[in-house]
């Protein structure tokens, strides 16, 4: 297919919402400052070095930054919430959107504690992927984490991607130090396994 029958940046990556299972994923606005700041608070993940979960008085410069990055063209986020009571459970975000080539990245991920080690997760990461390989038709969806994240880096292995390397000296960490950064991916060619394999898991766990 020729590049320029591809969408523009700004309709590739348009606000959505996604939901299943009981979940439900909505581009993260000011209004969901308070369920975020909650949600954050629920295990006070702000603590754990290798996250960028932000501390109570900086949700509101967290969500303006990732709206800025929106309008910018290079990230969307999500609040992930709870479809029966509405209760904010995290974030996700799509990110590094390369519309010319098809690719995006699933990251800036996490949850609150009492979420953790449920199917939430597991269904965000299906209606995240699907929609960047069924909808989106990405060739590709990256993941990148902290060399020293293994909690994460064991999810994104789970989920079936590759890893592609690590980038040493890539980025700050929140205190300061330096982290090597861990890349994966998973290719368009690899989704129908990974989905199937997902769902299996997902019907396991209940």
């Amino acid at each position: 297919m020729s590049l320029a029958c591809h969408p523009p940046a700004d309709d590739f990556i348009k606000p959505r919402v996604l939901r299943d299972h009981g979940v439900r994923i909505e581009p993260l606005t000011l209004a969901h400052e308070d369920g975020l700041r909650a949600a954050a608070a629920d295990g006070e993940l702000w603590n754990i070095r290798v996250t960028s979960v932000p501390e109570p008085q900086d949700t509101r410069a967290y969500i303006e930054a990732a709206l800025k990055m929106r309008d910018e063209g290079h990230r969307l986020a999500f609040a992930v919430i709870d479809g029966a009571t509405g209760t904010v459970l995290g974030s996700t975000s799509y990110h590094d959107i390369v519309p010319a080539i098809r690719r995006v990245e699933i990251g800036w991920t996490w949850y609150r504690l009492s979420a953790q080690r449920s199917h939430v997760n597991t269904t965000c990461k299906l209606l995240m992927m699907g929609h960047a390989f069924d909808t989106l038709n990405c060739a590709v969806v990256g993941w990148r984490t902290d060399n020293y994240n293994f909690a994460s880096r064991k999810a994104i292995e789970r989920l079936g991607a590759r890893k592609d390397g690590v980038i040493r000296h890539h980025a700050l960490r929140r205190d300061g130090t330096v982290r090597d950064t861990v890349m994966y991916s998973m290719t368009a060619g690899e989704w129908p396994e990974a989905r199937a394999q997902l769902l299996y898991l997902r019907a396991r766990r209940g």
